[in-house]
């Protein structure tokens, strides 16, 4: 999906300001946070990683820039907690004794939608154009590269569609693939005209160029 989590390759947000010798976590509730993410989904399979990681990215757009890493990470948790049934709104914000802000709704037509590609279509040394597509639901192809062409550099084994398992369906593989962008194609401002961006991506994001 479009949102404001895909930050790759977007300008106007400054510098990142990296903390010197930060720690992990700063406060208990983090580390609690992570282990509840961790064990809802290898302990208690309430939920994949690719669910979780659309779970966060539907959080309100406003919330998602001004929340904290952790802050995310338990608001992915307790959203897909409530969606699957394991806890209710009520308890949950009963226990938290204040109004949790969840993220919105799962919605329709993701690209889970397109036939499966089990076998790879491209080989290295192929050009490819990513395709131009703006799913409602979740994507692992950055807007960034959308529409741009790339050079296979390597075919990678058959992995797990994200766009199909984080919506709760049937688990599928296809090949991915690393395809090599010049810099100066993405980015007209490009410093280094000479430099070039590595993505991974699957094959159903791609076409010949």
């Amino acid at each position: 999906m479009d949102g404001i989590h895909d930050l790759g390759g977007m300008s106007g947000f400054g510098e990142v300001e990296a903390e010197p010798d930060e720690p992990v976590f700063h406060e208990e509730w983090e580390a609690l946070a992570f282990a509840l993410n961790v064990n809802a989904i290898g302990s208690l399979r309430a939920y994949n990683a690719d669910e979780y990681r659309h779970a966060v990215e539907r959080m309100d757009p406003a919330h998602y820039l001004a929340a904290s890493y952790y802050e995310r990470v338990l608001t992915g948790v307790a959203t897909l907690l409530v969606e699957k049934g394991v806890v209710t709104r009520e308890d949950l914000e009963a226990r938290a004794r204040a109004a949790f802000p969840l993220a919105r709704p799962v919605a329709d037509h993701p690209m889970a939608d397109l036939a499966p590609r089990p076998d790879a279509r491209f080989s290295v040394g192929d050009r490819v154009r990513v395709r131009e597509i703006h799913p409602a639901g979740h994507t692992r192809a950055p807007r960034y590269v959308r529409g741009h062409e790339g050079l296979v550099l390597h075919v990678a084994p058959p992995f797990s569609f994200p766009d199909v398992s984080a919506h709760g369906g049937e688990r599928r593989k296809e090949h991915t693939y690393h395809v090599e962008f010049e810099a100066r194609d993405l980015w007209a401002d490009a410093p280094d005209a000479e430099g070039t961006v590595v993505v991974d991506l699957w094959d159903a994001y791609l076409e010949p160029a």
